[in-house]
């Protein structure tokens, strides 16, 4: 492959990326004043306002936890304090709905908690009150306890990186250890601490199973709504349009964090703090806070869903759901290979021929990330439609035969919809492993009279293999997790483990959703072990480490 077909084959991908995100503007743009009225007057207020008030919730509760989650693991040293580096990270591999899944059973009226509590003491079913667990609280409850884990990991990475001799200078100043995190160790995390925070959000805006489920009317419902419910497509793409933007601003915002990030000084790397040794109360304390969050997260839906599971008396290995798990992992292995390799010709044109055009194609790739699914299926949806009403029509006059929906009602557009949305975590993995292969490589392969294309198979793909089997895990089980592009635009009697647990959970069958459920956290766990197993290498006392001057541990006058 020469180097201007990889151009062309690149700026393709990139076109194909952005053509949601038009689409959609188009569409909102040719809808009539009439329908923005309309739901200017009955809806979108109270999308607006109860998206804001997700939001909000869930960045102070990802902010907190994660933040004092990374710096007790970080500076403090308590019982199993090496363990909670590990597992803290693990909700990661629950899906927010399947968690909504499992605390409905569990707190619900009829649920285990309620029913315990009522034999207990006597108490009739009006004689208590208990917070319900189907509102927009219950909602923002189980995204932090799943999204957290992107503000520990992000702020954890930052305090590692701090010299720890700026904390120490502020102890020997007379400082209490609340007061030296405040004043010094956090304002040199807040770039990282804001971009988890901002990832978090873009989670949380696009997140469909769990408000569904829990009854809470934001953007994605209402996009999945006017599409299904009142059929009304121009209602959905201006609905789409208002999500899109709101993403794209958290996008904007967390780019700059990010870059804030990378201008932070991050001090000498020789020096490691020696941890703080916590004894009594506050070792009890210390554990306890980095308990709750993996127990609430991973361990207690864990346990509930095995146990609803079981007393079905379901088994993975029927037909029935053989046939989802063929199809979920049919889309997902398709996926991430389309995925990987138009990551991959992406970021090798930006390695051999640098410049504003391929950066510019790499960053509109990579915007999909803080597209919601449901955006990107309206987006696809939109134009495709209207192509295959066009063919349709033009092969009635021409040949008098009905051609169908030829795109709209293929696996293949899901797959693109797929590629779109995930394909920012395979140029990251991309990035991060052609980043470590010198330049001098490429010059010494082109000395030796290499074309582009024999360079890239016969060196750099060898070298990458690990970072290209990371991006093809990671994307495999993020098509795996998604709901709202699969539930919008999947062929017809095409269902998938997540479709099948949403259609389950909505119909009240929760126990009959808890197998397809715990088999989407199966593999979800698959590169959460991954990332724990890096972090755990990571994660080692580089020798030589600094203790702290006697001052700084006596307490402040």
């Amino acid at each position: 492959m020469g180097e201007r077909a990889l151009k062309i084959a690149a700026w393709i991908v990139s076109l194909l990326c952005l053509a949601p995100i038009i689409a959609v503007g188009f569409a909102a743009a040719s809808g009539s004043l009439d329908t923005w009225n309309s739901l200017m007057a009955t809806v979108l207020p109270g999308y607006a306002f109860t998206t804001l008030k997700l939001v909000v919730m869930v960045g102070i509760g990802t902010g907190i936890v994660g933040t004092a989650t990374a710096w007790l693991v970080t500076v403090c040293d308590f019982p199993f304090r090496r363990t909670f580096e590990i597992v803290l990270a693990l909700p990661l591999a629950f899906p927010a709905y399947v968690l909504a899944y499992a605390y409905t059973d569990l707190l619900d009226h009829p649920g285990a908690v309620q029913s315990s509590l009522r034999l207990i003491t006597g108490w009739g079913p009006h004689d208590y009150w208990f917070p319900e667990v189907r509102s927009l609280g219950g909602a923002a409850a189980m995204l932090i306890f799943v999204l957290y884990p992107y503000v520990y990991l992000l702020a954890r990475a930052a305090f590692l990186k701090q010299s720890p001799t700026a904390y120490f200078a502020a102890r020997t100043l007379g400082h209490s250890p609340w007061s030296a995190f405040w004043k010094v160790s956090l304002p040199m995390a807040r770039p990282a601490i804001a971009g988890g925070v901002l990832l978090a959000l873009m989670e949380t805006i696009a997140d469909f199973g769990t408000v569904a489920h829990f009854g809470v009317q934001t953007f994605a419902t209402g996009i999945y709504s006017a599409w299904f419910s009142m059929g009304d497509r121009m209602a959905a793409s201006q609905l789409a349009l208002c999500l899109l933007v709101v993403a794209l601003t958290f996008a904007l915002l967390e780019r700059a964090e990010r870059g804030a990030a990378k201008r932070f000084p991050a001090g000498s790397r020789q020096e490691v703090m020696e941890p703080h040794r916590l004894r009594g109360g506050r070792a009890v304390i210390a554990f306890l806070a980095c308990a709750t969050p993996v127990a609430i997260g991973f361990a207690i839906p864990l346990a509930v869903l095995a146990d609803m599971a079981i007393g079905v008396g379901k088994s993975p290995f029927s037909p029935r759901y053989l046939g989802y798990v063929e199809n979920s992992l049919t889309l997902a292995a398709i996926t991430a290979f389309v995925t990987v390799t138009a990551a991959v010709i992406i970021g090798f044109c930006a390695r051999i021929a640098p410049s504003l055009a391929s950066r510019f194609s790499a960053a509109a790739a990579g915007i999909g990330y803080a597209v919601p699914g449901g955006v990107i299926a309206v987006g696809l949806l939109v134009p495709f439609a209207a192509l295959d009403n066009f063919i349709d029509a033009w092969s009635r006059d021409t040949f008098g035969v009905s051609t169908g929906l030829f795109f709209t009602g293929s696996i293949g557009l899901l797959v693109v919809a797929y590629m779109v949305r995930f394909i920012a975590a395979a140029l990251g993995a991309f990035d991060t492993g052609i980043s470590a292969i010198k330049p001098n490589i490429d010059a010494a392969a082109r000395t030796l009279g290499r074309s582009s294309g024999r360079m890239l198979f016969e060196v750099h793909l060898p070298l990458l293999r690990p970072s290209l089997l990371t991006a093809l895990l990671i994307v495999f089980v993020d098509v795996m997790k998604e709901l709202p592009a699969t539930l919008i635009m999947r062929p017809f009697n095409f269902d998938t483990l997540a479709v099948q647990a949403y259609r389950l959970a909505s119909d009240e069958r929760l126990n009959q959703a808890a197998l397809p459920s715990l088999m989407i956290v199966g593999f979800g766990l698959l590169p959460v072990i991954l990332l724990c197993h890096t972090i755990g290498r990571s994660s080692r006392p580089k020798k030589p480490s600094i203790r702290p001057p006697v001052t700084a541990l006596l307490p402040s006058a």
